[in-house]
């Protein structure tokens, strides 16, 4: 289960991947909405795993984000920001797409290993209640021609941009209200 802690968070996570956004040539122009998110758990519950549904314009994104408790060395180019949380202290947020912990997280989902965490809220360190997903996520699988394998083999593929869907022998696909989107697929 991901625990969500009752916590204000500066800046707010919207602000800190439109910032991000910004900066990235693929992620189109205009104003952001957040559609939803989901999240996975890190086995070693050290890294919070997290994956934004945002439209940008005319664009659908899939922003995949990391949350550490310290600097990841040798990830300076994949830091998206740093934010204060005002339970668990500063917070530096990276692009789970370029981030192992998120990558194996996704690897195993494809694999059917793993599932998209429960939300819990906690308050004070204990459990006050659920928080209902936004974001539904299922494996599915994907083309017979794919590379054949075990799941430990091949590439994760996560798109940020999510005009055509990503092909491969395993696909992770995202539900939110009427849209479904493949995030992830294993190569």
């Amino acid at each position: 289960m991901a625990i969500i802690h009752s916590a204000t968070l500066t800046p707010s996570k919207p602000a800190l991947i439109g910032a991000w956004l910004d900066g990235r040539p693929w992620a189109g122009q205009g104003p952001d909405e957040v559609l939803g998110a989901y999240r996975f758990d890190d086995p070693e519950g050290e890294v919070g795993v997290e994956a934004f549904l945002v439209r940008r314009g005319d664009r659908l994104l899939h922003v995949p984000l990391t949350y550490r408790g310290a600097p990841l060395a040798g990830h300076e180019e994949h830091l998206v920001g740093t934010l204060e949380h005002s339970v668990l202290g500063p917070r530096w947020v990276y692009d789970g797409t370029r981030d192992g912990v998120a990558l194996a997280c996704f690897r195993r989902a494809l694999a059917g290993e793993q599932e998209q965490a429960e939300l819990e809220i906690h308050e004070d360190g204990r459990l006050v209640g659920r928080r209902p997903q936004q974001v539904l996520v299922s494996r599915e699988s994907g083309e017979e021609k794919a590379v054949a394998g075990s799941a430990q083999g091949g590439q994760v593929l996560i798109p940020h941009v999510l005009d055509a869907e990503a092909e491969g022998r395993s696909r992770l696909r995202a539900r939110c209200g009427d849209l479904q989107v493949v995030v992830a697929a294993l190569a």
